[in-house]
C-alpha cells in the first residue's frame, strides 16, 4: 500500500489509492504530488517542500550494485533514466527523467488522458534525446522498455492508439517527437535498463 502525497491540486492532502490522488491532481497545472511507502513519511512530506523530495532518490529504489557478482554488467554513470506511468490501457499516462545515480528529476510530463505506456516511453526516451541535444550532453539515456527503443530506431511509433478528442494533445505530442527524430542527428547510446540485476529504473514511478 502506497500513501501519495498533493503538495499542489484541487484539493491538497494525503490519499491512500491513486485513484483518489489522480482526481486532485488531474487538469490541475503544474499538480506537486509523490507516493511514499508509509502514512508517516507522508504526514513527514507534506509538511514540508516538495522539491526536497523530487530531488532526492526514493529509497526504495536505490540502485543495490554491492551484491553483484564482479563479472555482472553495471549501470554507466553518469546518465539519465526515463520512464512512463499509465494507469490503463488506454489510460491516464505520464513520464519523466531522471538522472540515474542521484534520482534528481529532469523533467516530467502529463498525465495526459487516453494514451499508453509504450506512447509514454517513446515520448519519454524522444524528450530525454531532445534536453540532452540542447545542453550540448552526449550521456547514455536508460529505458526499460524493448518496444520504445525499437520506435526510435524507427523514428516512428508504431502505437495502434485511436485519435479520439480527449487523447489530441497526445496525438500532437506524438506528431513532434517523430519530426524530431527525423530531422536530427545524436550521439546518446539509448540502452536497456536490466531490472532483473539492477532492480527497478530510478525513473520508475513506484506504483506497482
Amino acid at each position: 500500500m502506497k500513501f501519495y502525497v498533493v503538495w499542489e491540486g484541487h484539493k491538497p492532502g494525503i490519499y491512500d489509492s491513486w485513484d483518489e490522488c489522480k482526481k486532485q491532481i488531474k487538469n490541475y497545472p503544474k499538480a506537486k504530488y509523490k507516493a511514499f511507502p508509509t502514512l508517516v513519511a507522508a504526514k513527514q512530506a507534506l509538511g514540508g517542500n516538495p522539491f526536497d523530495f523530487f530531488n532526492k532518490k526514493d529509497p526504495s529504489l536505490t540502485i543495490n550494485l554491492a551484491g553483484l557478482d564482479e563479472n555482472a554488467p553495471k549501470p554507466v554513470f553518469p546518465s539519465i533514466s526515463v520512464d512512463a506511468a499509465c494507469n490503463g490501457s488506454p489510460g491516464d499516462m505520464e513520464y519523466r527523467g531522471v538522472d540515474t545515480q542521484s534520482g534528481r528529476e529532469f523533467f516530467r510530463q502529463g498525465p495526459y488522458p487516453d494514451a499508453t505506456n509504450n506512447v509514454g516511453e517513446f515520448l519519454a526516451i524522444v524528450h530525454a534525446l531532445a534536453f540532452l541535444k540542447q545542453n550540448g550532453s552526449s550521456l547514455p539515456i536508460y529505458t526499460d522498455s524493448i518496444t520504445a527503443i525499437s520506435w526510435v530506431r524507427k523514428r516512428k511509433s508504431g502505437t495502434k492508439l485511436a485519435l479520439t478528442s480527449r487523447n489530441a494533445k497526445v496525438f500532437e505530442l506524438l506528431s513532434r517527437a517523430e519530426s524530431w527524430l527525423k530531422e536530427n542527428t545524436w550521439k546518446n547510446p539509448i540502452l536497456k535498463w536490466e531490472t532483473h540485476i539492477w532492480g527497478e529504473i530510478p525513473a520508475d514511478y513506484g506504483r506497482k
